[in-house]
């Protein structure tokens, strides 16, 4: 997956920074990726991992200050986007990737009705007229199961569930080719959930949308993609399709991640969390940077970086103990 040729976005080498304080935090360091064209890539780890900053860079919209990319690249369709000027970026954002962000609340302007603001994004990529910008805000509203007449309404005259609609609405106006979900489901009810998850794979198919879904929950992964990156203090740790990270799991992070599930078919009276706490990003261990975590850990894990290699085809494992599932 890494090495992969002709991916429709590929991310390489990616390394973001932030300086707060006189503090540098390394958020993103060294993460590359492919994704291809109609696929679901998901991008899972706790909070602080850096998964929401990969995805602000795809888009470049960092805080600048106190973002910096120190280095990397990020190419879609074979244009590496990191290198386009601000003006030409501003062409691809909403149009060609777009993005659902984490809380609806936030993300909707308060004081414009809800079908301005779609029609906003609507008018900046198409050269349509007000009627026919209309037109498409009500087509939209209703492909996302909101009647079309509620276009007049303010964001706070929508449920939470409602607001994410709308927000999916706005993302999917321009049919774009790349949608970075970053955890679109977290502040709904788990009804709620269901509903816009099967809600967002059904016009994925519609539209032949590529997507990158962030989330906490591997339930919501397991449902919606195709290939899985665990991501822990800023690296990718595991990377492969859905079917080998979670039939094999192998990074001791990654092992740890499902085994603080809880599991119909197992029999366990406990869950077994993983100890610790996600290590500072302004002050990050040295060598394997799960290793003041890691039961397996060795005092190579300790003074040596582990790079990504491959165990099987199509899935990589940063651990030294990592080898060929069997199977």
């Amino acid at each position: 997956m890494v090495n992969s040729n002709g991916a429709f976005l590929s991310v390489r080498d990616l390394v973001v920074e932030y300086t707060a304080e006189d503090q540098v935090i390394h958020a993103v360091n060294g993460v590359s990726f492919d994704l291809e064209r109609g696929k679901t890539l998901g991008l899972v780890g706790e909070t602080g991992a850096g998964k929401t900053s990969i995805a602000k860079t795809i888009l470049r919209i960092l805080p600048d200050p106190p973002a910096r990319i120190r280095n990397g690249e990020v190419y879609l369709d074979g244009v590496d986007l990191l290198k386009l000027p601000e003006k030409e970026m501003r062409k691809i954002r909403g149009r060609k990737v777009s993005m659902i962000f984490q809380d609806p609340m936030t993300a909707l302007n308060p004081i414009m009705k809800v079908g301005s603001q779609i029609a906003e994004v609507i008018s900046l990529h198409n050269k349509v007229s007000k009627r026919e910008a209309r037109e498409r805000v009500i087509r939209m509203l209703e492909t996302v199961g909101i009647p079309g007449d509620r276009a007049d309404d303010y964001p706070h005259q929508f449920s939470g569930g409602m607001k994410q609609r709308v927000v999916i609405a706005m993302a999917l106006a321009c049919n774009p080719e790349l949608l970075i979900a970053d955890e679109p489901t977290t502040a709904l009810d788990v009804t709620i959930q269901a509903q816009v998850l099967e809600m967002i794979n059904k016009l994925k198919d519609e539209f032949q949308t590529s997507m990158i879904m962030i989330s906490h929950n591997l339930g919501v992964v397991a449902e919606v993609c195709d290939d899985l990156a665990v991501v822990y203090a800023g690296e990718i740790v595991e990377l492969g399709s859905k079917e080998a990270v979670f039939d094999r799991p192998t990074h001791p992070y990654t092992v740890g991640l499902f085994g603080a599930v809880p599991n119909l078919y197992d029999d366990k009276e406990r869950l077994s969390p993983i100890i610790g706490l996600p290590p500072d990003p302004s002050n990050l261990p040295s060598g394997c940077h799960f290793h003041p975590r890691c039961p397996l850990a060795t005092e190579e894990c300790r003074s040596q970086k582990i790079p990504l290699r491959e165990i099987e085809p199509g899935h990589f494992c940063r651990c030294i103990k990592a080898t060929r599932p069997e199977g």
